[in-house]
């Protein structure tokens, strides 16, 4: 794949991006308009600069990936594409649109793919124009330090498809994880259940915060407890992933722990602004409770 489009300049977009420009890839970004996609590219601009300041990265080498990343304003340059990713957030009628406008631009030997964590491939093949060439590439963050990549393909999903995603997965130095096309796929599957059991730990005040993610980092051996986790991944994804595996299932093990609805209702969704289960406004998290 020689040109890839990237419809969502958030953290995920953003990650995405650079990691398919670190290889040598020329990739487009856009968002709702070009200034937030230029302040996508200026993120990984300065992704790249701390690269560099820790030695990880040679400076030539770091302006020769943001030469590769091309700030767009509308989907008509995608046009051009062999490969147009959506990473927008985690609301099924927002990607629709995406699916839907870009789709009108969709090259006729190009493949569309979405990064949801959660929402039915199958689905939302339906809103785009050839659903064979449709598939879920669901990218874990941080995106250029995670090393998996889950493949999801939906029913009507050619096995054509599957197979160039798998490659070009790979290609980016990922680990392919195939999923069948099921609520959550495979790493959300288990890990939301998980976050939201501790949401309800912590809610029935059987343990405090720290003590819950103290509790699975020894006693699981985890890097990180669930709630620092959730905190990192964002309360509101964590929500939306939680109410799509509720909703598709209707199993009441699915069921949205209240105290996390409540976290997000008050705005507070973790390091993104600057309070959720733990204080980020300080030198070190603190736990809020």
């Amino acid at each position: 794949m020689r040109r890839i489009a990237v419809i969502g300049a958030g953290q995920m977009g953003a990650g995405i991006a650079q990691t398919i420009a670190q290889h040598g890839i020329h990739v487009m970004i856009s968002d709702i308009d070009r200034a937030h996609a230029e302040a996508g590219k200026a993120t990984i601009g300065k992704s790249l600069s701390k690269l560099v300041g820790r030695g990880k990265l040679e400076a030539d080498d770091a302006e020769g990936v943001l030469s590769r990343i091309e700030p767009v304003g509308d989907y008509s340059p995608m046009a051009e594409a062999d490969l147009i990713i959506e990473a927008a957030t985690e609301r099924e009628e927002i990607k629709k649109t995406i699916f839907e406008n870009a789709g009108k631009v969709l090259a006729d030997n190009a493949i569309m793919a979405s990064n949801t964590s959660s929402i039915p491939i199958t689905r939302m093949a339906n809103y785009s124009p050839d659903p064979s060439r449709f598939i879920g590439l669901h990218f874990f963050n941080p995106v250029p330090v995670m090393g998996l990549i889950e493949v999801i393909p939906g029913l009507a999903t050619a096995p054509e498809t599957t197979d160039r995603i798998s490659a070009f997965a790979e290609m980016l130095g990922k680990q392919v994880v195939l999923s069948q096309d099921e609520p959550g796929f495979v790493v959300n599957r288990i890990l939301l259940p998980m976050i939201n059991e501790a949401v309800f730990v912590l809610g029935q005040s059987t343990a405090g915060i720290a003590d819950i993610d103290k509790g699975c980092r020894l006693g699981l051996n985890h890097p990180m407890g669930p709630l620092e986790l959730a905190d990192f991944v964002g309360l509101d994804t964590c929500l939306d992933i939680i109410k799509v595996l509720y909703k598709t299932t209707r199993d009441g093990k699915y069921r949205p722990a209240p105290l996390l609805v409540k976290y997000v209702e008050a705005g507070w969704l973790g390091r993104k602004t600057g309070r959720g289960f733990y204080d980020y406004t300080g030198d070190a998290p603190v736990p809020t409770r």
